[in-house]
């Protein structure tokens, strides 16, 4: 060992970045074939392309391609992707929030490409690209991306889908980070309910001068649509992209009841669908204006269905939640006149429209949001709680599916990794240990016991369990280099159970900031951005252990002293973890226990 660390001394740091290409070269030696299968040439078996020139038929007053048949095309490339995995006829389940970014006008081509990110027992996530190409001078722009939930079917028997193998680091990350994906859209309807019922939602309505008011009863619509043939598909189900398209349709005109102007969708809100209709149904499509804000509105709508004979028997479809804006000549957003809700419902739709655009943002800035654009520190609530777990979670599993990590050195069979990407240089510490899996997640899942092992954790302390999975702690650390402070942390860790065979067990780590925890001058904050561990079972009582950290600047020159071999802190860090688990792979915590 000693011999070792002699070697990386009289490296140094400049090693770290000099050599980096030569070792990437041959640490993707042993990749060869999966290169091969994932390089130039490949294409992902479930992909299906779709491209549609715009005529006059499909566009709006504008001519620009109407949003309808926009959602119409997508459901349909969607949906061909997942029977092509599933070898069965799908059917749409559920659609996440799509942001369209482009308007795209007539004589121009939309280009849409879908693919099964993941499959679970009978569902499947389907990621799909649009984007817009002007033949004549060809200029491309991207439209929007939208992931989609399909549901196989099969009349007469239980389908249990084959699971897809991923090839490319992209397609790895998506399908590590479907199963996050996942698990907020299960709870995506109780977490809306909790919000609205528990948040306090500030108003203006008794300020207002209700003689410029606009009546929310005013920007009511209500229309029917008989499910023809055409409309439905070989199992008499009703496109889902065909009641979008009416949804859309029936939102489109409510909103140009409030602004008498013709608006623009700029975001469909995530939903699901509750419930199939068929061939031969009536569907009620009812819309209207929830809320009017300064340069955007919220559009509620609600379909029903029910048979000829049977109108008082309907059933409730779908709901969904549209945002549309007015652009002027500029294409700059118009102030929008206020609305009035009516007393009762028109009110509690109203407060409940300012809620949502609250998680809407949060959603599209945490969930959305690439990695380098957010501040290291997120403020915590309970308004976005979910999505920073997503967050947290999701940006460990990007971070390990990454391809180009590089072996920087190995002392007594603990290796050490460094990858250099965009802005971070990041690196992950890997060790085989005699422990089962699952004891390993439980006693690291502790972070009240990481002092017994890891020296740069002082004291933790407990300051919220937010949920069984996600838990706040403030952490005081030991000063680094020539630091006179110690430094604080507010991490929020977030834990996942594997979703499928050969998924790891994940602790993830990330700060935030919280109000009952500020900065104080007898600490310097610290922040971490991603950082966490990785359980993997290589077989009975065996367990690799991987821990991953991208480094921030307060952090970066210990990590470069390390990993250029001038200190061997990160190997008897390790060490330690190593022993702490031998030592106690038989007394887990009991609040652990229960996981």
């Amino acid at each position: 060992m000693i011999q070792n660390v002699g070697n990386h001394l009289r490296r140094g740091f400049a090693s770290v970045f000099s050599s980096r290409m030569s070792r990437k070269s041959a640490s993707h030696a042993e990749k060869d074939d999966g290169a091969m299968a994932g390089g130039e040439g490949y294409r992902n078996p479930t992909e299906v392309q779709m491209s549609q020139l715009v005529l006059p038929c499909h566009t709006n007053q504008r001519g620009e391609l109407s949003v309808g048949q926009l959602l119409k095309w997508i459901d349909t490339t969607a949906c061909l992707s997942a029977e092509r995995h599933a070898g069965c006829p799908c059917v749409t389940a559920s659609m996440d929030d799509i942001y369209f970014e482009h308007t795209i006008s007539v004589g121009q081509v939309v280009n849409i490409k879908a693919k099964v990110n993941r499959a679970f027992n009978s569902s499947m996530e389907v990621g799909i690209q649009v984007a817009s190409e002007d033949l004549c001078s060809e200029k491309q722009w991207n439209v929007c991306k939208a992931l989609a939930t399909f549901v196989a079917h099969r009349e007469l028997s239980k389908v249990k889908l084959k699971q897809t193998t991923p090839q490319t680091e992209e397609e790895k990350t998506e399908h590590s980070v479907a199963a996050e994906r996942r698990r907020m859209r299960l709870l995506y309807a109780d977490t809306i309910k909790d919000l609205l019922a528990n948040c306090v939602i500030q108003d203006d309505l008794e300020s207002r001068d209700c003689s410029c008011m606009v009546p929310a009863e005013r920007t009511r619509v209500e229309s029917v649509e008989l499910v023809l043939p055409p409309h439905a598909n070989h199992q008499g189900n009703t496109f889902g992209g065909q009641i979008m398209a009416w949804m859309e349709n029936v939102a489109t005109i409510a909103a140009s009841r409030l602004c008498r102007a013709h608006p623009t969708l700029k975001t469909i809100e995530m939903f699901h669908f509750r419930g199939p209709s068929q061939v031969g149904d009536r569907l009620v499509l009812k819309a209207i204006v929830n809320n009017a804000f300064k340069h955007s509105m919220e559009v509620g709508v609600c379909v029903e269905a029910y048979r000829q004979g049977a109108e008082t028997q309907r059933r409730h479809i779908n709901s969904a939640f549209m945002t549309f804006v007015v652009l002027d000549a500029d294409d700059q957003p118009r102030t929008l006149p206020w609305i009035r809700p009516q007393p009762g419902d028109g009110e509690r739709r109203y407060r409940e429209a300012s809620a949502r655009k609250k998680i809407r943002l949060d959603r599209k800035y945490i969930v959305s949001c690439k990695q380098t654009e957010m501040p290291i520190s997120v403020p915590w609530d309970p308004s976005n709680q979910v999505y920073l777990s997503y967050n947290n979670v999701s940006s460990l599993k990007m971070l390990v599916t990454k391809d180009n990590w590089v072996l920087s050195s190995e002392i007594n069979q603990v290796r050490l990794y460094t990858l250099e990407d965009d802005k971070f240089l990041s690196f992950h510490m890997e060790m085989l240990v005699q422990v089962e899996t699952i004891q390993a997640f439980l006693l690291l899942s502790d972070l009240l016991r990481r002092p017994e092992w890891d020296k740069h954790y002082r004291s933790v302390e407990l300051v919220q369990q937010v949920d069984e999975d996600d838990a706040i702690y403030h952490v005081i650390s030991p000063a680094l280099g020539g630091d006179a402070k110690p430094q604080d942390f507010v991490i929020l860790a977030s834990r996942r159970k594997p979703c499928d065979n050969g998924d790891p067990y994940v602790i993830a780590l990330r700060s935030v900031t919280l109000p009952t925890h500020p900065e104080t001058p007898a600490y310097r904050r610290g922040e971490t951005l991603c950082s966490g561990f990785c359980f993997w079972r290589e077989g009975d009582q065996l367990t690799k252990v991987s821990y991953y950290n991208q480094a921030t600047p307060g952090f970066l020159n210990y990590v470069t002293t390390n990993v250029a071999g001038l200190s061997s802190e990160f190997y008897t860090t390790v060490k330690a973890c190593e022993q702490f688990l031998l030592d106690n792979r038989s007394d887990l915590a009991p609040s652990l226990q229960t996981l």
